[in-house]
């Protein structure tokens, strides 16, 4: 289902970054026409889509400059700051428009329209220092001690859903009821959609409206059109499904100490570390976040400069951070890395100790902070702590690969489904939101058998079940042989599902799968490949 969006857009975002004022006629020129004006140039007749001799002939005495993107975005990313005190997770979609979830905010403020009110206060309060602030001398600045740009620009805020129709509302300062996004796209044109191939063919196929679009069956439109085309479709139905992701906050949480004279002795290091790691975690707590890795910097008296990056499953705690920093200090203090210039030492010499000068820690990997709710007995999860640090130490001293888990992802078959990643790194499935033709109905086996067990299937006649090419199987099971067990009578089967993968290779597999129940309660799911039987997993 679409997500609920609040949108922030100014139109003529281009001139307002030139630094023009809203009382000089200006423009802003790019690939020949014209894409932004001033509110003077436009009570004169200009228009973005002009060329630049028919503003002129409308407007003698416009001033007109080229589109600067670089300016826009740097002008742009303090208003950015603005709706962010107002309502966190902005996500900017172009120079002048940004969107943010509205769902919390209207439930906080009291309404889709409080909210909007409140942005649209703190972008009036702030508007004039901010900008004045960020742009720096521009085409159209004054100069003068003082003045300020870009005042009198226009800004629209609009409420709907989805990220799509929530810029189409910001654009009449509109808020669309819940569910009410389809009658908006319904009667504007097919242009909104941005891509001139599509717009030019739905065109010439008489579909000139979002809603005449959307009203052709999907199935079809995937058909005709293609995935650019079935994409645009889900646009016009109202239908985005896409979330805003919020932009990594331009702030600076790392810290950093000087040792003088230069720090030779680990636990020293290691004692300065918790320090810095405690305001580390005092600038996170205060920035709302938490973070799943640091970047540990040193510099030692020997012109050495090193950077190791750790991260963690899960949020890192000033103590786990103090543990990361200290095991890798003990390395770097005790090692040829640090004692001499790279390439100065052979391996295996003795070792040197340097001198640490500076240390500097940044958080890295940063979340929304949660928050933690305490056992009744004191601090929760102790256990899986001291395991999260012995784990890791394991890897301090073997390296990453020495210690992996596992993390489910997409794929047709249990055994697909599972890969195994370093402790500690990022565990995001992959391809679970992707339609896997031909994979398992639940509920998923509890056991994968790798490599697969041989087996066998037999029928009422003792005769080997198989499966044709039109996948019928010539008999129903009646018994399953596992290796050298005995034969176990089976009393429920499903399938068989054909699997035709990498058909394009000389290595191509083919087989069929079945889900069969045994009499003493078991399930196995079995597959047949190349006339022979196979127990891939087993069922509780």
């Amino acid at each position: 289902m679409p997500v609920r969006m609040l949108a922030v857009h100014y139109p003529h975002w281009p001139v307002v970054a030139a630094g023009f004022a809203a009382g000089v006629p200006a423009a802003v020129l790019a690939s020949g026409r014209i894409v932004a004006a001033t509110p003077a140039a436009r009570r004169l007749g200009v228009r973005p889509g002009q060329r630049r001799r028919e503003a002129q002939a409308r407007c003698p005495e416009i001033t007109i400059v080229a589109q600067d993107p670089g300016r826009a975005a740097r002008v742009f990313e303090p208003v950015v700051g603005v709706v962010e005190t107002v309502i966190p997770g902005v996500e900017v979609r172009a120079a002048g428009t940004c969107v943010v979830p509205a769902r919390g905010a209207a439930r906080y403020f009291g309404g889709d329209r409080a909210a909007v009110e409140q942005v649209r206060r703190a972008l009036a309060a702030a508007w004039p220092a901010v900008v004045s602030r960020a742009a720096g001398p521009g085409p159209g600045t004054p100069t003068e001690a003082g003045a300020e740009i870009g005042v009198g620009a226009e800004v629209g805020i609009g409420v709907a859903d989805g990220p799509f129709a929530a810029e189409i509302a910001a654009r009449t300062d509109a808020i669309v009821v819940p569910g009410g996004t389809p009658a908006l796209l319904a009667p504007l044109p097919v242009e909104l959609l941005g891509d001139a191939d599509l717009v030019d063919l739905l065109r010439r196929l008489g579909l000139e409206t979002l809603g005449s679009f959307a009203a052709l069956p999907a199935a079809d439109v995937a058909e005709r059109f293609g995935p650019a085309g079935s994409w645009a479709h889900t646009l016009a139905r109202g239908a985005d499904p896409r979330a805003v992701t919020p932009r990594e906050q331009p702030v600076d949480l790392g810290v950093a100490i000087a040792f003088d004279p230069p720090e030779g002795q680990v636990e020293q290091a290691a004692f300065a570390a918790r320090r810095l790691a405690e305001e580390v975690h005092e600038l996170l707590r205060a920035a709302g976040l938490a973070c799943t890795g640091i970047q540990i910097e040193a510099e030692t008296d020997r012109g050495g400069r090193h950077t190791r990056i750790w991260r963690h499953d899960g949020p890192l705690s000033a103590v786990a951070t103090t543990d990361r920093v200290r095991w890798q200090l003990d390395g770097w203090l005790t090692s040829t890395a640090l004692s001499a210039p790279p390439g100065s030492v052979s391996e295996g010499q003795v070792a040197i100790q340097a001198g640490l000068v500076r240390l500097r820690i940044e958080p890295v990997g940063l979340v929304p902070a949660e928050g933690r709710q305490l056992g009744l007995w004191g601090e929760p999860g102790a256990a899986a702590a001291r395991v999260a640090r012995a784990l890791t130490r394991v890897q301090g001293l073997l390296g990453p690969q020495a210690v992996l888990t596992a993390v489910v992802e997409g794929g047709r078959d249990p055994a697909d489904r599972i890969r195994l990643v370093p402790w500690g790194e990022p565990r995001a499935a992959a391809g679970l939101d992707r339609p896997w033709p031909g994979t398992l109905p639940a509920p998923a086996p509890t056991l994968v058998h790798r490599p697969a067990l041989a087996a066998d299937v037999l029928d009422e006649a003792g005769e080997r079940v198989r499966v044709s090419g039109r996948c019928t199987v010539t008999a129903p099971p009646a018994r399953l042989t596992i290796g050298a067990e005995q034969p176990r009578a089976v009393t429920g089967w499903a399938g068989p599902w054909p699997v035709d993968e990498r058909w394009w290779e000389s290595g191509a597999r083919r087989r069929a799968r079945f889900q069969l129940r045994v009499a003493d309660g078991g399930g196995y799911l079995l597959a047949l490949v190349g006339g022979r039987w196979w127990v891939e997993a087993s069922y509780d």
